[in-house]
């Protein structure tokens, strides 16, 4: 086996590595930022009722009425939308600075905690039999040098 079959198996390792750091970086920076908008919502919360205008797995359309008599139809959906029928009218809270911030009223960051680990647990259940995989290779190619 030569130097660079080698070099190319630790390159493999490392971007396994990478890939599955950067997979759980970004899962928890998630996380993180759900709580931030939670943060922000709380922070100068107003609440309305919102009527469900389109309904799916990760995001929901909804529009909703200020108390300004405006009406807000936020563009990246609510926060949590899980569950939610379209026409359904359920109660919402936002922003009242950034009235499409908004999420469903009881609901808050901890939604994302399991689908975050989840995410997590996956990556690295595929990651650490690769990465044994490849170190077991990598020793049989020293092995035979």
């Amino acid at each position: 086996m030569t130097t660079s079959s080698l070099n190319l198996l630790r390159r493999v390792r490392l971007g396994v590595y990478v890939v599955a750091i950067a997979l759980s970086v970004l899962a928890v920076v998630l996380v993180l930022a759900a709580w931030r908008d939670d943060h922000t919502i709380e922070s100068d919360r107003g609440v309305a009722t919102a009527e469900v205008l389109s309904a799916g797995r990760l995001r929901s359309a909804v529009a909703f009425v200020t108390p300004d008599g405006v009406t807000h139809n936020p563009r990246l959906g609510v926060l949590y939308p899980t569950n939610l029928t379209v026409g359904q009218r359920i109660d919402v809270e936002y922003s009242k600075a950034d009235p499409d911030l908004v999420r469903v009223a009881g609901r808050n960051a901890s939604v994302a905690i399991i689908p975050a680990a989840s995410v997590i647990v996956v990556v690295w259940v595929i990651a650490l039999p690769t990465l044994y995989y490849l170190r077991r290779r990598a020793r049989r190619f020293e092995a035979f040098s």
